[in-house]
């Protein structure tokens, strides 16, 4: 039985919804900060997870595949350096330090980082609620008429009735993105999004199963792994890749363009007019959207080459061109191609489609409820968020709501990076404790608003 759950009417400092990377950072910095504070001063945190454990983007969990980002960059290290949250102590713990330096690398394997955020997450299991889907966020007034808590209900495992709701003065909102599909689009048994990539390949390597033509829909990072993945995966196979532009576009990751993600940065953006901030978008756009590493582009473009040399191209470009039908058949789909500056269509069957069509924020206002209309709001209707991650309410509503993920309109392009993760953290912890210095708490009525 869990404990907190024996106290039904305790109130939560902060409760996080969704224990991703963002949740999870924070979860080590409010445990960092318990251990060096007297009972009094600690934070009191609960965390809920839908997924059954811990897991970040598993679907891409290609083997050879690595980070893009600095193994500097993990949970703590930019916020606290000296924390045994760090990357580097996973690796002495798990005896591969040396090996890992000998590598001569700042970008892990994806699988690797992957295994130490399971790490962490293994070494804070007390803080959250796993198997626990949100369901509600509800205002809750004090008596002179304030929301000063929320209470959130969440799904446990059991039937669609049985619910557990938790009392929180603020909630840390780090729900992570959602697939991004062209309208239209049904997913099926052949038509994938890319984050499903790697258990539905295990599934037809399993099975046996025949796979003649594969098409990838999508320039980024994601649709490049793609086709490099299942041109692999299945030999016998022609890839063929499907993007508006004339070929992959290199990343920008030169050390004056990623200073955009330092947390410096941050207060730039956040301080920039509106204009400002749209121009730095659109200036360095090319550090993290529909961008490919330069050596996965010229991989993909030798194996191409070679197969041209040796009569056998099962690696294919449908470059400057579109999707503009997908029709099933009884043995797979009929895909029809648009090369855009003829408009010449060609009909291509296929046995599977893969999006690598990106990601997007999840929904704010269906899962804050009747709380999302207390938020104030700027001139595109965007929710207005202060620089230590706080959504701004109308005057009475004193209880926090703090963003993780969804703020790029306010915080730049790092909102949804791993970049300043570790900072932000320290950020939310330090806001978190100086509105419990001044907060007063009265006793709370029963009826919400």
């Amino acid at each position: 039985m869990n404990p907190l759950h024996d106290e039904p009417h305790a109130v939560h400092d902060v409760l996080g919804i969704g224990f991703g990377p963002s949740n999870l950072a924070l979860a080590i910095a409010i445990d960092e900060h318990n251990a060096r504070s007297a009972p009094e001063n600690r934070i009191r945190a609960r965390f809920l997870e839908r997924q059954p454990s811990f897991g970040w983007h598993r679907g891409m969990l290609i083997d050879d595949a690595t980070m893009q980002v600095s193994f500097l960059k993990d949970l703590v290290t930019m916020r606290n350096p000296t924390s045994d949250f760090t990357f580097l102590c996973f690796l002495r713990e798990r005896g591969r330090l040396v090996d890992f330096l000998n590598a001569k690398t700042l970008f892990p394997l994806r699988i690797e980082f992957h295994e130490y955020f399971e790490w962490a997450a293994a070494r804070l299991a007390h803080l959250v609620d796993y198997s626990s889907e949100v369901v509600g966020v509800e205002p809750v007034l004090a008596e002179e008429g304030q929301v000063r808590w929320f209470d959130v209900t969440s799904r446990v495992p059991g039937s669609p009735e049985d619910t557990v709701t938790l009392r929180a003065r603020n909630i840390s909102v780090a729900v992570g993105l959602e697939p991004h599909l062209p309208p239209g689009t049904a997913l099926s048994e052949r038509v994938w999004h890319n984050s499903e990539l790697v258990p539905r390949v295990a599934e037809l390597t399993k099975s046996g199963t025949e796979v003649g033509r594969v098409l990838v829909l999508g320039a980024g990072q994601s649709g490049a792994e793609a086709v490099d993945y299942l041109h692999r995966s299945f030999p016998r196979a022609e890839v063929c890749a499907v993007f508006a532009k004339y070929g992959y576009t290199p990343a920008d990751d030169s050390p004056f363009a990623n200073r955009i993600f330092d947390p410096e940065a941050v207060d730039v953006y956040f301080r920039s007019a509106p204009e400002v901030k749209q121009s730095l978008v659109d200036y360095h756009r090319s550090t993290n959207y529909s961008v490919v590493d330069m050596d996965l582009i010229e991989s993909l473009y030798a194996t191409m080459y070679r197969e041209k040399v040796m009569g056998r191209e099962r690696l294919r470009m449908r470059n400057v061109s579109r999707i503009r039908d997908v029709r099933s058949t009884a043995d797979g789909l009929d895909v029809t191609v648009e090369y855009l500056p003829t408009g010449e269509r060609e009909s291509l069957s296929c046995d599977l489609l893969v999006h690598a069509t990106g990601y997007r924020p999840r929904d704010l206002d269906g899962l804050l409820g009747r709380a999302a209309k207390l938020c104030l709001r700027d001139e595109k209707d965007a929710v207005r968020v202060g620089r230590d991650h706080r959504v701004e309410f109308s005057p009475e509503v004193t209880a926090g709501v703090y963003v993780q993920g969804a703020t790029e309109h306010t915080h730049g392009l790092t909102s949804t990076l791993l970049s300043t993760t570790a900072v932000r953290s320290g950020e939310i912890l330090d806001s978190l404790l100086a509105d419990r210095e001044t907060r007063v708490d009265p006793r709370p009525e029963r009826a919400t608003v």
